[in-house]
């Protein structure tokens, strides 16, 4: 069996076109001329150029594939244009499933994002698959568009094309090469560079959970259903504790309120984003984002697809020794 990966040079479709390849499959990877391919180098994965906008490319990347894995969007919470994150997450998505009924495609995995799952009003309760998200909770460019672009998705199963949507919580591991703004939070606190926290939280999973939750998602998952890949929910400080463990640096002791936060992401967003035209270290949408912790349940993965839950302790470690042997920390 062919699959194609989509964004196999980030860090979930990396990892998912990695164990694709462990277990013997033939693996093609949709990648643009000037992308970082260290995730997937070296592991016999067939890189084909290519972009998400580019209908020929994708159909000539498709074709005798009989699975598809859309991983590749657009992750980040600042942009100079933010109509390229639509472009990508949204119109990339909509070429994805056009090129995928031309090519005779049999499945789909769509790489969606816990940002589109709902939060009950009730704290005791976790959020699930079940929960459409409120308004009010899809904060800033990032999470709008995953949230039309999983839409697509889900109107696109039948007619010959099953698609299972995949809802990746906040995933830690190895090969973040960008990285990420989730792997940001380890290789940060490494460095020394998170002086304090803000009272959130998030469902921290090991990314090769996540990897091997798609690959189950394909073979049982039901076409028309989503499936959130997550493990533990852990407050924001709890996080930084364990990587105090593994790193041997303090736990940090001081608490930020939002509006000292807010403050800070408004001035360093005006600098960093306006002025020096890069992206800022403290986004006003992350900060935004942040009030609403993502607290899910991943019951169904596990008891549907067999979803692996590896200690989140272990993933840290695993993030913070690749950073180390890869350069981004001494």
């Amino acid at each position: 069996m062919t699959a194609l990966v989509t964004g196999a040079t980030g860090f979930i479709g990396g990892n998912v076109a990695r164990q694709l390849r462990q277990r013997g499959d033939a693996v093609r990877a949709l990648v643009r001329p000037a992308a970082n391919d260290l995730a997937i180098r070296n592991t016999g994965v067939i890189p084909i150029p290519g972009d998400l906008l580019g209908p020929d490319s994708l159909r000539r990347a498709m074709a005798g594939c009989s699975v598809v894995y859309h991983c590749a969007a657009v992750y980040a919470f600042w942009s100079p244009h933010p109509a390229d994150i639509y472009r990508a997450n949204v119109d990339g998505t909509r070429n994805v499933i056009a090129a995928a009924r031309q090519a005779g495609v049999r499945r789909l995995v769509f790489t969606s994002s816990v940002s589109t799952i709902g939060l009950p009003l009730d704290s005791d309760r976790l959020g699930d698959e079940t929960m459409p998200p409120h308004p009010s909770h899809l904060i800033g460019h990032y999470k709008q568009s995953k949230y039309q672009a999983e839409q697509l998705a889900l109107a696109a199963n039948g007619d010959g094309l099953e698609v299972v949507v995949v809802n990746p919580c906040a995933p830690v591991g190895k090969w973040d090469v960008k990285p990420t703004p989730t792997g940001r939070i380890p290789l940060d606190f490494a460095r020394g560079r998170i002086p304090g926290y803000l009272d959130t939280g998030m469902n921290l999973v090991d990314v090769d959970d996540v990897a091997q939750g798609h690959l189950l998602a394909m073979e049982r998952g039901i076409p028309g259903e989503r499936y959130i890949l997550g493990h533990r929910n852990l407050t924001l400080r709890e996080v930084l504790a364990m990587l105090a463990g593994i790193t041997g640096r303090r736990t940090p002791r001081l608490r930020f309120p939002y509006w000292l936060a807010g403050a800070a992401a408004v001035c360093d967003q005006w600098l960093e984003g306006g002025i020096l035209r890069r992206t800022p270290t403290i986004p006003v949408e992350g900060i935004k984002i942040a009030r609403h912790p993502m607290y899910v349940s991943s019951q169904k993965a596990v008891g549907q697809l067999g979803l692996p839950q590896s200690p989140v302790e272990n993933a840290l470690e695993k993030a913070v020794r690749w950073f180390t042997d890869y350069g981004y920390l001494r």
